[in-house]
């Protein structure tokens, strides 16, 4: 009944709550799917529309700067000034080579909007020509010229320029990109700021918090990095296809690497921008968790109060008649038609087996007294052929004290065996048995049997069943007295506090062999001793005894000591359940 307490898989309680999961479930699993699938259908549009937008972009970017790789080539080939500059010995014509140089690449940078300066280095007449955008910012020239004359000072040495494309440097907290060409007599080359370049991406609808920005192939944001920053943006993933990265907030990353160098074009679309053309998918991915949390405990409370609460109660008042409680009734309230049916033909059947239990148990009762009695009456023959043979011997010799000893006590032995029909004797009466018992067995025995008893004053009124300590004592002589060795028995009595219920403990030992291995494993399984000899039902018909008046209250230990002599311990309430108030 134990397990009425859990759930059961088989019990109407766990089929009605899986039967509501298992039909809410799929339904909301369905719906989130769909709204899933449509959240992954607009990304994947809006990821290819910003993937074409960003590659237009790159490409008008790198036709930009291959533009300005032609002119850059075609200045080092065709550029008569140029050579002049390196060659001409003539110091007039080689000042009038360089001023038309400079305002060749004065009139020619207007022409390439994205540049902010073309420059020329001639390695022969070390002369360096530059011009910019008329817009340029002083402090940008500044700092970019003071790198390139660092640069050229540390490649004119060198065979080859370390620098083959077009890539971004840092200068100052701020990025350039640079395009350097080089021949046996000069540099030629070109820069222009990521900032400038990103100027025409402002044209480019990303959201409020959306924006474009150029990145390195290593993911280090280029521009707008206060976005990257505060997002916490992953720019480290592979180009080839959309991501969504963020934390506050995601976005949907598009990007595209330039042809021409180091870098990339990334889109950072905000990922509620692309989702706000679906506000009732977005409101319904909300509402159907919301709305399954409601719904299921609404109807398990339904449920509890029509089905679950009634049942509850009829199992509450099982379990309580499983305890053994047959005055338990399941009160009247209000339910449904068929639970006060049940609940009617429950308390009615109740009542029938209440009934019959009393008259089962009297029945029983008459049948446990017949069946002590029965266990009670069966003596060990052998004693009486002993004792007439003591008898007899003592005739013999005629010692006639002894015989009238011999007599005295046999007629006190079966004076308390005609009365040991009775269910409980005094403590006092039993150990005053088995004193005279001992002393029969000790006129069999001359001088080969000792016996030693302890028992306090204030047990002896104790209740006990006739005959339980005579027996083993007897089994004890039975089995370990002889003629050749000298046999002790020792019995204490004590009183045991410390249990759940004041105990009596009697402890019976004897200096004999003990029990036999395969005797204990048969007597503690309750089974009755059988040999060449016949049944050996003593220490079994005890057992029988005690589980009959005490209900298996007391109980019986067998084991033996140290020395291989045999230990009886008896563990008897003082107060069997039939005595307890008298």
């Amino acid at each position: 009944m134990k397990g009425l307490t859990r759930i059961s898989l088989n019990s109407i309680r766990f089929k009605l709550i899986a039967g509501l999961i298992l039909i809410t479930l799929p339904t909301v699993l369905l719906l989130i799917y769909n709204n899933l699938y449509a959240i992954r259908v607009v990304h994947n549009q809006v990821g290819d529309y910003s993937r074409s937008l960003v590659l237009m972009y790159m490409e008008q970017i790198d036709n930009q700067l291959n533009d300005i790789d032609k002119y850059l080539t075609n200045l080092i080939v065709n550029d008569k000034d140029l050579q002049d500059i390196g060659y001409r010995l003539d110091e007039q014509e080689r000042i009038l080579a360089k001023v038309r140089l400079d305002n060749k690449l004065s009139g020619d940078i207007a022409t390439y909007r994205p540049v902010n300066s073309i420059f020329v280095y001639s390695i022969k007449g070390e002369e360096y020509i530059e011009a910019f955008q008329d817009f340029d910012n002083s402090t940008d020239r500044d700092e970019a010229r003071g790198y390139i004359r660092r640069l050229i000072a540390e490649q004119v040495n060198k065979e080859q320029l370390a620098y083959r494309h077009w890539y971004v440097e840092q200068i100052d907290n701020q990025f350039y990109l640079f395009r350097i060409l080089r021949t046996s007599d000069a540099f030629v080359g070109a820069w222009l700021s990521m900032d400038k370049l990103s100027v025409p991406l402002s044209l480019l609808n990303l959201g409020n918090s959306g924006t474009s920005l150029f990145v390195r192939d290593n993911g280090e944001p280029l521009t707008n990095s206060e976005v990257v920053d505060k997002y916490n943006v992953d720019l480290k993933h592979d180009l080839e296809d959309y991501y969504l990265s963020g934390t506050s907030e995601s976005f949907l990353v598009v990007g595209q690497k330039s042809a021409k160098g180091n870098f990339s074009l990334l889109a950072l679309i905000p990922n509620d921008q692309i989702l706000e053309n679906l506000p009732y998918l977005r409101r319904l991915s909300y509402a159907i968790p919301i709305a399954a949390i409601i719904l299921v405990p609404a109807c398990l409370l339904i449920f509890r109060r029509m089905f679950l609460k009634p049942l509850n109660r009829i199992l509450v008042a099982m379990r309580r008649i499983g305890e053994g409680n047959l005055n338990t009734r399941i009160e009247s309230y209000p339910t449904s038609d068929e639970f006060h049916l049940v609940n009617a033909t429950f308390n009615q059947m109740i009542k029938q087996v209440q009934d019959l239990r009393i008259h089962v148990y009297e029945e029983q009762l008459n049948k446990q007294k017949a069946e002590l009695q029965h266990l009670q009456l069966q003596i060990n023959p052998h004693f009486f052929i002993n004792s007439l043979n003591i008898i007899y011997n003592l005739a013999l010799v005629r010692n006639f004290e002894l015989i009238q000893e011999m007599t005295l006590s046999l007629v006190q032995y079966f004076r308390y065996m005609f009365r040991s029909n009775l269910e409980f004797v005094m403590l006092s009466d039993e150990l005053k048995h088995v004193r005279n018992y001992i002393r029969i067995q000790q006129l069999r025995f001359p001088s080969r049997l000792e016996f030693k008893l302890e028992a306090p004053d204030y047990l002896l009124s104790t209740p006990v069943p006739p005959l339980i300590i005579q027996t083993f004592v007897e089994n004890a002589i039975k089995h370990a007295a002889n003629a050749e060795n000298t046999l002790s028995i020792a019995i204490v009595i004590d009183l045991l506090e410390h249990a759940k219920e004041p105990l009596l403990q009697a402890v019976i030992t004897d200096t004999g062999s003990g029990f036999p291995d395969e005797i204990l494993r048969q007597l503690e399984a309750g089974k009755r001793i059988q040999d060449e000899q016949g049944d050996h039902i003593g220490i079994w018909n005890a057992k029988e005894r005690l589980r009959l008046l005490y209900e298996n209250k007391a109980t019986i230990a067998l084991s033996n000591d140290r020395n291989n002599g045999a230990v009886v311990e008896l563990l008897l309430p003082l107060y069997p359940n039939n005595l307890k108030g008298e």
